[in-house]
C-alpha cells in the first residue's frame, strides 16, 4: 500500500500530462518515494491514453486506466478511488489550475487529526461566465439539497483512507464527489491555495453540460424540488380560492358581471403549464430511480495499464 494516491481524471489533456507528471513526482518525493499516480482516461480522442502508457512504462507508480466511452468526470474519480491503495488520496483536475506543488501543504495539514482537507480556491483564474455559472450552481444547489458546499472548493482536496472506503461504498448512479463527501460529515478542514490559469486548452464544460450537471446533482441529493411544487400548488389553490370567493361576494353584493375571458382564458394556460411542470419533476425522479434499479455498471473500462490489479469495487 502506498502512502499518497494521486488520482485524477483526465480528459483532452495531451498537452499537459508530461508537464503534470514531472511536477507530481517533483512535489510528492518531498513527502515520500512511496506514492502513485492514477490516472483515468474519459475517451477525450485524443492521444492522452498513449502517453498514460508511456508515463507508466517509465515510472511503474504510474497507473492508467482507460473508459470505453466518455462517462464524465466524476465516474472518473470513482473509478480512481476504487483503484487506488493509498493511505491517503488526492484527488485533481489534470489541467494544472491545481498545483501539485500544493500536495504537501495538503498532507501536512491532514497529519494534524483530518480525515479531509479542501483546497479552497482564492481568486480563480477562469472565465468570467464560467465563475458566474459556477457561483449561481452552488447557490442553486446548496438552497436544493439542504447543504452548505463552499463554491470555492472544487475537486482538489485530500482524503483518508477510511472517507475512501466510506465513497467506495456508496453506489448511487448519480455522481458528485464533493457533494458525497461532504454528506459524510468526516472532520474537515481547509486551506488556501492559488488558482492558476489552465495550462493549455479551454474548459470542456459548456452551458449545457453545467445545466445537465446542476440538474443530476439536485435530483440525486435532494427532494426539495417536490416539497416546492407541493407547496406552490397549495399556494395556488388558496389564492384562487381567494379570488373566486371575493368574485362571488362581488356578485352577491354588489350585483356585478362576472367577466374575464381572456383572464379566464391566461388562468387555464398558466395552470396547465404549472401542471404540466410538476409532473416533469416527478417523471425526472421516477427516472432516475428506473436507472437506479437497472444496476448497470457505473462505468466500463477498456484498458489498463499492466501494473494496475483488479478493484472489487471495478463495475
Amino acid at each position: 500500500m502506498s502512502i499518497i494516491s494521486i488520482v485524477i481524471p483526465v480528459y483532452k489533456a495531451e498537452n499537459c500530462l508530461d508537464e503534470l507528471y514531472t511536477r507530481l513526482v517533483s512535489s510528492l518525493e518531498t513527502i515520500t518515494q512511496d506514492f502513485e499516480i492514477v490516472l483515468v482516461e474519459d475517451c477525450g480522442g485524443d492521444r492522452s491514453w498513449k502517453i498514460i502508457e508511456e508515463l507508466s512504462k517509465r515510472d511503474n507508480r504510474v497507473k492508467g486506466i482507460q473508459f470505453t466511452r466518455n462517462f464524465g468526470q466524476h465516474y472518473a474519480i470513482t473509478a480512481g478511488l476504487n483503484y487506488c491503495d493509498g493511505d491517503w488520496a488526492v484527488v485533481m483536475d489534470c489541467d494544472l489550475q491545481d498545483a501539485p506543488e500544493e500536495i504537501p501543504r495538503l498532507y501536512n495539514k491532514a497529519l494534524e487529526g483530518y480525515d479531509v482537507v479542501l483546497a479552497r480556491r482564492g481568486k480563480r483564474k477562469d472565465p468570467l461566465f464560467k465563475r458566474l455559472t459556477s457561483w449561481l450552481f452552488y447557490k442553486i444547489f446548496n438552497y436544493l439539497a439542504d447543504l452548505n458546499y463552499d463554491s470555492e472548493v472544487g475537486n482538489f482536496r485530500i482524503i483518508s483512507r477510511k472517507v475512501v472506503i466510506s465513497f467506495r461504498a456508496m453506489r448511487e448512479n448519480l455522481r458528485f464527489f464533493g457533494g458525497l463527501v461532504d454528506w459524510m460529515g468526516y472532520p474537515t478542514t481547509s486551506i488556501n491555495v492559488v488558482h492558476y490559469e489552465r495550462f493549455s486548452g479551454k474548459s470542456t464544460y459548456t452551458l449545457a453540460k453545467l445545466i445537465k450537471l446542476a440538474t443530476s446533482v439536485i435530483i440525486a441529493y435532494s427532494d426539495k424540488p417536490l416539497k416546492i411544487s407541493i407547496q406552490f400548488g397549495f399556494y395556488i389553490s388558496f389564492f384562487s380560492f381567494v379570488y373566486g370567493t371575493y368574485i362571488v361576494l362581488r356578485f352577491l353584493i354588489f350585483g356585478t358581471k362576472v367577466t374575464g375571458w381572456n383572464s379566464l382564458i391566461v388562468s387555464l394556460y398558466f395552470l396547465g403549464g404549472i401542471i404540466i411542470f410538476i409532473l416533469g419533476i416527478i417523471g425526472i425522479y421516477l427516472g432516475k430511480t428506473f436507472d437506479q434499479t437497472k444496476r448497470r455498471p457505473m462505468y466500463l473500462i477498456l484498458n489498463t495499464t499492466s501494473n494496475v490489479t483488479n478493484s472489487s469495487f471495478d463495475e
